[in-house]
């Protein structure tokens, strides 16, 4: 499978690409969604992996675009809450098109039982 990642934080992109890579899986990165729109349209993913809360072009923004141009596609949106976890975007993630969610801070297993349930759907 064809993974795009997108998550402004290095260390999250590391463990996806680590913990997928291991599973056989082909990982794209990118740093926001202006960069996981370009990547998903010139790489067409099997599954995108999204943070929310990111600079330039943030997850919701990026969710919405990329089900409008790759319609049946996974995604599974992440999120800590950012700086100030007055509001639990995960929930609105889902109304925006996520397949499914993911909570800071999670670890390999984790990871790894989304993805299979991505693919599984």
């Amino acid at each position: 499978m064809k993974i795009l990642i997108a998550d402004d934080m290095e260390n999250i992109r590391k463990l996806f690409r680590q913990t997928l890579e291991r599973e056989g899986h082909e990982v794209l990165e990118a740093e926001d969604g202006v960069q996981a729109t370009i990547l998903a349209d010139q790489c067409y993913p099997d599954i995108l992996i999204t943070d929310i809360i990111m600079p330039n072009k943030e997850g919701l923004e990026t969710i919405m675009e990329f089900t409008r141009k790759h319609p049946g596609v996974p995604i599974i949106a992440i999120s800590g809450g950012g700086l100030h976890a007055t509001i639990d975007y995960l929930p609105l993630a889902k109304k925006m098109g996520a397949t499914l969610t993911l909570k800071k801070p999670f670890g390999p297993s984790q990871i790894m039982e989304a993805v299979t349930t991505a693919i599984d759907m």
